[in-house]
């Protein structure tokens, strides 16, 4: 079964969610992660992904303390991202409680030093962040077009050891109209070791059963959990252990 991850986005240390990306259309849907983290735990999910939208444009984690309290009071494996852009803030992160750390801008910006934290810190470890919009990357929390298209991203680092891409396609992102069902199909077929993570779009549990039954090994939910469309109790039902 494909792994569900949910997804908290962070403003202000609040659990908020963004429309396509854009910082002007969120929407503040609790004031306190943990709580949040510990519902999904509960239920018996395994990882969280935690985005850091301040750090994303601070080009510096500024979340941390909310990382570090769900580190230390559940069990979830957390994947972060937003506002790593050096090794201090990767070694901060990981120190912090983070088991993975999705790495986007900096990929575009300094490739060498993405190729370093392969070798340094492991694949398993780094999460190549990719978001798109029109077709080609964006950098900087969304707000930049780095001209590079997913496909140049990912051979960039195969040689590194690349085995897992976070691929966001802005246009679905909060619009509760299904994933880029296409896109990330063809990204698997393409790239068959490397795990695509699909997020941006998901709108029911359906969506998360026809991601599977496409071959799909990973997928971060959002907002369909928060605005109701797929309940707790759903998800309890999809949540399986990872492959």
């Amino acid at each position: 079964m494909i792994e569900i991850i949910p997804a908290i986005d962070l403003i202000g240390g609040k659990c908020v969610r963004l429309t396509q990306g854009d910082y002007d259309r969120r929407t503040t849907y609790a004031d306190d992660p943990l709580e949040v983290a510990r519902g999904y735990e509960a239920i018996g999910v395994r990882r969280l992904h935690l985005v850091d939208l301040d750090g994303a444009k601070a080009s510096r984690p500024v979340n941390l303390p909310v990382l570090e309290r769900i580190a230390k009071n559940t069990s979830l494996s957390v994947q972060w991202g937003g506002g790593i852009k050096d090794e201090t803030a990767l070694d901060t992160v990981f120190a912090v409680g983070a088991t993975r750390a999705i790495c986007g801008s900096v990929a575009v910006t300094h490739p060498e030093l993405l190729n370093g934290w392969f070798e340094k810190f492991g694949p398993e470890r780094i999460v190549l962040g990719a978001d798109l919009k029109d077709g080609k990357v964006a950098t900087h929390g969304w707000l930049e077009d780095s001209g590079l298209t997913i496909e140049a991203l990912i051979d960039r680092f195969l040689p590194y050891g690349l085995c897992r891409v976070v691929c966001t396609d802005i246009s679905k992102d909060g619009m509760l109209e299904g994933p880029s069902f296409d896109l990330y199909t063809r990204l698997q077929a393409r790239y068959p070791t490397v795990g695509i993570i699909v997020s941006g779009g998901i709108s029911s549990a359906d969506d998360i059963l026809k991601l599977n039954d496409l071959g799909l090994r990973s997928v971060i939910v959002g907002k369909a959990i928060y605005e109701g469309r797929i309940t707790l109790e759903k998800l309890k039902a999809l949540v399986r252990q990872p492959i």
